[in-house]
């Protein structure tokens, strides 16, 4: 009996443990980010940067609006598209993809796209927001061996975070999404990061698989007009 209560307490001990060290890489992750409170303030966020990609210089500009929209504009040459999504409905236009009108998301897209419509960092109050974290140990990122988090949002979407041990920055993330029908890895390595004046610390260089996109502007809590998540007429 002695043994199997022993025994039972050392397993306690150890899942309290990892308990306490995921908490606490989440909680130093969002300090060197400016801080739990800072993000709460976050109403809405405005970046416009360049993707450079296959020699071509693309504008991308993102706009969120917390838990009501988000909504995505390129520019290539001469073309402009578009992608929206909002709690209920979606969009996208490409017209440099040989689209020639909005076509819109499926059920299934809208609720795993939902996350983007969080305009604060995905870790904060990441519980509240019906998501859960998994510490599955260590990965190699590049000569820095990183903590290696599992994100699983509401929608049940996951995502694979690796945290730079020294900086607490994420400063890769892998993403499943789907392409042309098919479910695809999307990786996304985070760099350049910088305090705006409201507090936050912001990736203002982000490696995507066909590209770098560098962040020029940012702006937050400014006033958006709900009408550009609607399908344009």
């Amino acid at each position: 009996m002695k043994r199997i209560v022993l025994f039972s307490f050392l397993v306690a001990t150890t899942l309290i443990a990892h308990a306490q060290t995921m908490d606490e890489i989440i909680s130093k992750h969002l300090d060197a980010i400016g801080g739990v409170e800072a993000w709460r303030k976050v109403s809405s966020i405005k970046e416009e940067g360049i993707l450079m990609a296959q020699g071509a210089e693309i504008s991308v500009v993102r706009t969120v609006l917390h838990n009501k929209g988000s909504r995505q504009d390129i520019s290539l040459a001469g073309m402009n598209g578009y992608s929206i999504i909002t709690p209920v409905a979606g969009w996208n236009f490409m017209p440099f993809q040989g689209q020639t009108q909005p076509e819109p998301l499926t059920e299934e897209d809208i609720k795993e796209g939902q996350p983007e419509l969080d305009a604060q960092d995905e870790l904060v109050d990441y519980k509240e927001k019906g998501s859960s974290v998994e510490l599955v140990g260590k990965d190699d990122v590049e000569g820095t061996e990183c903590f290696k988090l599992i994100l699983t949002f509401k929608s049940g979407k996951t995502g694979t975070l690796f945290i730079d041990p020294k900086s607490y920055h994420i400063i890769r993330q892998v993403t499943k999404q789907k392409a042309n029908g098919q479910e695809i890895e999307v990786t996304s390595n985070f760099s350049n990061y910088q305090k705006v004046p409201e507090g936050i610390v912001i990736a203002m260089s982000i490696g995507l698989p066909f590209g770098e996109l560098n962040v020029k502007k940012v702006e937050i809590n400014k006033p958006v007009d709900e009408a550009i998540f609607t399908l344009p007429k």
